[in-house]
């Protein structure tokens, strides 16, 4: 059974800094497209980046202050978020998808696979 499970969500003052972490399991991590989005309540999910086995790309809205990175020893997916403002408020998730790698852009991933989502919350 595949599973992801986020952590490192919180609360954070503006300026701040949070590490998302997505610990995979029940599949071949390797073969697997991985990506990070965030959503808002009323609003649709956004998508943050993507990184396969070869490339990592992160969104224009959140470069330079984001940076998505794993361990594929571990198959663990990190999301590094610095400089946070109160924008940055959502739910944030992990997902995959069954490709091995991710294609030229976020916008062409379908992820099947979802996790459950940690909140971040940045105070002003």
């Amino acid at each position: 059974e595949i599973e992801l499970v986020e952590s490192g969500g919180g609360s954070v003052q503006a300026g701040g800094s949070l590490r998302l972490a997505c610990a995979a399991s029940g599949f071949d991590y390797g073969q697997y497209c991985m990506a990070w989005y965030r959503q808002t309540p009323g609003n649709q999910r956004e998508g943050l980046a993507m990184i396969d086995k070869s490339s990592a790309k992160v969104a224009d809205s959140v470069k330079g202050r984001f940076t998505v990175s794993q361990d594929m020893n571990n198959s663990t997916l990190y999301l590094q978020m610095t400089n946070l403002k109160p924008d940055d408020t959502a739910m944030y998730y992990c997902a995959a998808e069954r490709r091995p790698y991710c294609g030229a852009t976020i916008a062409s991933i379908m992820p099947w696979n979802w996790g459950q989502g940690t909140q971040v919350t940045v105070s002003s």
